[in-house]
Formats: C-alpha cells, structure tokens, sequence
C-alpha cells in the first residue's frame, strides 16, 4: 500500500495496512459477487430517505456551521454524520473528532 505522509492512521489501521504490506491478505473466491453485495449493503446504509425538521439554539447552529465550515463540509452533512454516529452506538466518536 502506498503510504501518504499527510494521512494519520489510528493503531487499528496501522496493524491493517502493516498487515497488507507484509502480503498477508487473500482475495476472496468469488470477488464480484462480494463487491456486488458490498456495493447494495453499502447503497442501502448510506441512504438519506427521511427529513426531519428540529429547532436549535441559534448560538449552537452558528457553532455547527463554523465547525462545518472549518472541515469544508455543509452544516446539513455534519449534524447527519454526528446522529450517524451517535445511533450507530460512536456517541464518542464526533466528541473525539472536535476536541
């Protein structure tokens, strides 16, 4: 794997890429059937298909706006990734990420 010098890897992903270098990875029988069903999992996870309506503190949009802006993402795709998090059981995850 080619290693970037911008790219920090926790110590989960260090071990995965150190094991991928040393050769230590097998490719599966049938690789376009499991990147088929990846593919349909992945669609069928990451599908937006319900709006909610909330209201929030103005002071605590203007935060999530900045904090958004700062990452060059929307302020919409920010608090979807945080309730992600939060309801796939990371509560801790975006509490990390914005330290």
């Amino acid at each position: 794997m080619k290693k970037r010098s911008d790219t920090k890897l926790d110590k989960s992903e260090q071990e995965l890429s150190d094991s991928y270098d040393k050769g230590e990875w097998k490719s599966v029988k049938d690789l376009k059937s499991e990147i088929a069903t990846a593919r349909k999992i992945a669609k069928n996870t990451l599908r937006k298909d319900a709006r909610i309506n909330i209201r929030l503190a103005t002071n605590d949009l203007i935060r999530i706006k900045q904090k958004a802006a700062f990452e060059g993402i929307a302020y919409q795709t920010l608090i979807a990734s945080i309730l992600h998090k939060y309801a796939a059981g990371h509560p801790t995850a975006w509490q990390e990420d914005n330290k």
